[in-house]
């Protein structure tokens, strides 16, 4: 069957696939200008939408009905639709319960159960953030301090096992759809669970030896290995003043990191951030190690009891599924499943603004995947990626007034190649976001440029004019935010690009920004 549409229409529709806007001539010009400046850039596929950020009123458009992979852009629906439903004062409590009695000598006949609540703050970073990552302790510590509340409470040895409890989020859900198998060994494409220690990560640290020809050396932070994970190989010691050649691999169903290559002999020492393969098994034996040290004897193993995903729906079909959505009241708290026993020790999480605040200023994929998770628990049927994608989904399309072919989000990262939206999704999110309670803490969670966080070094000429997400995947770049204007007008932007072949993309989107504020 054949239709036509009246000429009008037909126009609009042929400038809209090209690519051409009939609004702000100034920017086109500019856009058709930094497009065609390198081949790479003309051959990429680019999406940008300019709100003016008071009326909502379109500046500009170039592709912005199209659909993009958004990288961490996506983050920008997950704390969005976080910090609407649960609220900027929300926690995440950890729990430690004693399964058995107490005797008179301090003696837990049983087991010491600890509980996740979906925190991700158990580590040695700082809270709030300020600027850049610090981590002033331990990365063990939160750990430390439970096992000395398990003591304080008058249990001095514990006759049964240290047992790790991630069953808040399903166990077999850790990575999202899509994520690339080679992302899993590294800090960005750690595995989820609802007991998260140390952002879920071991840092190594490979220090050149003195001399070429000698073996480089190794230290791990935290020292406690990973029951999951062990090391093999070698970087070997290379002449003064050549250039670093250090490998390390691992496969999807291989336990083994193998280590090889070199580092020059006087050179910098190299730190990669490698993620841990259980993180609720990773804390059961910390725990267990905490309490030794403090001298609480335990006499059983340490383990980890994990739940199982039971939903067997295709992910698009329940994710598309509406659900109704009520806002939590202000100190909601999340602590896991309820169970039989004592609590002997507790730690609660900072407030979410703060967790978001992180998540956004370094793009940090674990805090946004636990979000995700928790807005599945809290909202949906259970604490899944797929109830937390239903939930964000039903909120940008009842609440936010993003068009529902306007996105697909399969995680709460953008680290998945299946996530798609429009720049168009991007600043009607953020505009919605101006107006709401929650909007400020939002908006000062994005990174500044040339400030801090992933804008730090970026856009110096717009020193804290751009409040905005960054994203990078592998051919793609995004930001998205809002911006101040060399006239000192507000506008909100979204600029996504794909299929950019080699450097130089983001040097590009940073022009674009510029153009903008010259503009408009």
């Amino acid at each position: 069957m054949r239709f036509f549409l009246p000429l009008a229409a037909s126009v609009f529709l042929l400038l809209h696939a090209a690519g051409a806007s009939a609004q702000a001539p100034g920017m086109a010009a500019a856009v058709d200008r930094l497009l065609a400046a390198q081949p790479a850039a003309a051959h990429a596929h680019w999406g940008i939408s300019i709100l003016d950020a008071t009326t909502g009123a379109s500046l500009y458009a170039y592709n912005d009905g199209q659909l993009f992979e958004p990288a961490s852009n996506a983050k920008l629906f997950t704390t969005a639709t976080a910090l609407a439903l649960l609220g900027p004062t929300y926690t995440m409590r950890t729990r430690v319960i004693a399964e058995g009695t107490v005797d008179a000598a301090g003696t837990l006949h049983g087991d010491l159960r600890l509980v996740g609540g979906g925190d991700p703050t158990i580590s040695g970073r700082v809270y709030p953030y300020a600027g850049k990552t610090d981590r002033s302790s331990l990365p063990l510590a939160g750990l430390d301090d439970l096992a000395g509340q398990v003591l304080a409470h008058g249990i001095h040895a514990v006759d049964g096992q240290v047992i790790a409890d991630d069953s808040l989020f399903p166990s077999d859900d850790r990575y999202g759809a899509g994520w690339g198998w080679d992302d899993l060994q590294w800090e960005y494409g750690a595995a989820v669970s609802a007991l998260s220690i140390n952002d879920n990560v071991r840092y190594l640290t490979i220090t050149p030896g003195a001399a070429a020809g000698t073996d480089a050396s190794t230290s791990w932070l935290p020292e406690m290995p990973d029951p999951a994970t062990s090391l093999t190989g070698t970087a070997s010691t290379s002449a003064p003043g050549t250039q670093p050649a250090l490998g390390l691999s691992r496969y999807p169903d291989d336990a083994t990191l193998r280590l090889y290559g070199s580092l020059p002999a006087r050179g910098t020492p190299a730190h990669l951030a490698l993620a841990i393969h259980d993180p609720a098994r990773y804390a059961s034996e910390a725990l267990k190690a905490a309490l030794q040290t403090k001298g609480v004897t335990v006499t059983g193993q340490a383990s980890a009891v994990h739940r199982l995903l039971s939903d067997t729906q295709s992910f698009v079909l329940e994710t598309h599924l509406p659900v109704p959505l009520r806002t939590l009241l202000p100190g909601a708290t999340s602590s896991g499943p309820p169970l039989p026993g004592a609590v002997v020790a507790t730690r609660t999480s900072v407030a979410l603004a703060q967790i978001v605040t992180v998540t956004n200023k370094v793009s940090q994929n674990l805090h946004a995947e636990i979000l995700l998770r928790l807005l599945g628990h809290e909202e949906g049927t259970d604490g899944s990626a797929a109830q937390g994608a239903r939930v964000v989904r039903s909120f940008l399309t009842a609440d936010a007034g993003v068009a529902p072919d306007d996105f697909v989000l399969y995680d709460g990262s953008g680290l998945s190649t299946k996530d798609l939206l429009t720049p168009r999704a991007a600043t009607a999110l953020l505009r919605y976001s101006a107006a709401q309670p929650w909007g400020q803490v939002f908006r000062d969670s994005l990174p500044i440029s040339g400030v801090d966080g992933s804008l730090a070094a970026r856009l110096p000429e717009l020193k804290g004019r751009v409040q905005a997400k960054t994203g990078t995947l592998g051919e793609v770049d995004a930001l998205s935010g809002f911006l101040t204007a060399n006239s000192g007008r507000v506008v909100i932007f979204s600029v996504l690009c794909n299929d950019f072949a080699g450097t130089g993309s983001r040097a590009v989107v940073d022009a674009l920004v510029l153009a903008a504020a010259q503009t408009f």
